[in-house]
């Protein structure tokens, strides 16, 4: 679950980056880091969502 995580989380301080700098008269800049940072939080999330299904506990029978 770690390798979705991190991504995630850099991803969502990189879009709350992205969104402070579009409000201080910094519009491309600041909607580049936020597309940036909102296409980490998709990829951090399908990569946690393909390892959980992955990591399912063995049940003996």
């Amino acid at each position: 679950m770690r390798e979705g995580l991190i991504p995630t989380v850099l991803g969502t301080a990189v879009t709350a980056a992205g969104v402070a700098a579009m409000r201080m008269n910094y519009p491309t800049a600041g909607a580049a880091a936020a597309g940036f940072g909102l296409a980490h939080v998709v990829l951090g999330t399908i990569d946690m969502m393909q390892h959980g299904k992955q990591m399912k506990p063995y049940k003996h029978p």
